[in-house]
């Protein structure tokens, strides 16, 4: 293989699929990204065994040919070379590389030994604006278990019915629910995609996209945008039944602005966070709310200005839980439902259903 390109060109597309390439595996071919020269372009591909990211960029091909250069190391090499013109060729087991009047060498593997990565994935489409998307990512990833006890919750429950997509992940302290119209489909879908998956298609996705298309067959889903490809696993199993875990009604409702309910609890969290439990306490009473935190470094008591329906209700909340949540409503007031102190709690906009938020409280001894 032999090809000359530009290294702006090679670096942004490097960058751009090394984000697939695998950091914990025995298999050291998943550490790396294939480049495949063909006609007048190459293209880049890494996958780490769940996503792969396929980039192609312009080139001129003076050797056709595919070689695997290990991945971190030639993206952090490549980036360095962004205002040269670079030429790439394979010599006696290695890649060389070739900028203004020096030449650098890499091992390289054998590209046979890389997986196959299928593309054609489109079975079933669903078409929604690229800013809707993104805001469903941001809303609710977030809320994706971290651990591997039940890889489901790693995922995020996405479906579609009555011209509407919804986002749904919890971790089993809290939920988060996002919703959003859609512009065009070819069949409903369920799936659980991989919260990893979805934040690396919300980075790729830039100003200029108007409308995204997600194609989903059996147990893949794949994003194309521009000259960038991404196809992910979708992780097998049940997702939670969540119409089991929102609470119908409510004992006690509150309205309350948003930005001053979040400005409190991030100076409570301060202190919160001190503490092993991160509490802050909620003591809602006819038009305030006490927002407040005790531990052995200080202590925090403030009030916010509420409407109240119900009855008065104390309830401990783990403060990066509250705080989180708050962040990702884009409401300037946000309805909260109670139901005792030891009943999950529900963030909704004051008016609609577009996102929702459960969160569990905290026991508390006292």
């Amino acid at each position: 293989m032999k090809i000359i390109c530009e290294g702006i060109e090679l670096s942004d597309a490097v960058m751009k699929v090394s984000k697939a390439c695998s950091t914990k595996t025995t298999n050291p071919i998943l550490e790396c990204i294939k480049i495949e020269a063909e006609n007048d372009s190459i293209t880049l591909t890494a996958t780490d065994g769940e996503i792969a990211i396929l980039r192609k960029i312009r080139a001129e091909v003076l050797e056709e040919g595919a070689i695997c250069v290990p991945g971190k190391f030639f993206a952090d090499f490549i980036k360095r070379l962004e205002g040269e013109q670079i030429t790439l060729a394979t010599e006696d087991g290695r890649v060389l590389i070739n900028y203004g009047d020096s030449e650098s060498a890499m091992q390289m593997l054998n590209a046979e030994d890389f997986p196959r990565i299928d593309a054609d994935i489109r079975e079933k489409r669903v078409e929604l604006a690229a800013k809707d998307l993104k805001e469903l990512i941001a809303k609710t990833t977030f809320c994706c278990a971290q651990d591997d006890s039940r890889p489901v919750l790693k995922g995020v429950l996405v479906q579609t019915g009555d011209g509407r997509i919804s986002f749904t992940a919890l971790d089993g302290y809290r939920m988060a629910v996002a919703r959003k119209n859609i512009l065009g489909m070819t069949g409903d879908i369920r799936i659980i995609c991989p919260g990893r998956t979805l934040n690396e298609i919300g980075r790729m996705l830039g100003a200029d996209e108007d409308r995204i298309e997600i194609f989903v067959q059996k147990n893949m889903l794949m994003v194309s945008i521009e000259d960038t490809v991404l196809t992910s696993r979708l992780y097998e199993g049940e997702f939670v039944n969540v119409a089991n875990i929102v609470p119908k009604e409510f004992t006690s409702e509150i309205v309350v602005d948003k930005a001053q309910l979040f400005e409190s609890v991030e100076r409570a969290a301060v202190l919160a966070r001190t503490d092993k439990n991160s509490i802050v306490m909620f003591d809602i009473r006819e038009d305030s709310m006490g927002v407040s935190s005790n531990t052995t470094m200080g202590r925090v008591n403030e009030s916010v200005k509420i409407m109240l329906e119900g009855k008065d209700v104390q309830i401990a909340l783990n403060c990066k839980y509250v705080s989180e949540c708050l962040a990702a409503a884009a409401d300037e007031k946000v309805r909260i439902g109670f139901n005792g102190a030891v009943a999950p709690c529900v963030v909704t906009p004051a008016e609609g259903d577009s996102y929702l938020y459960l969160i569990l409280p905290v026991r508390t001894t006292a």
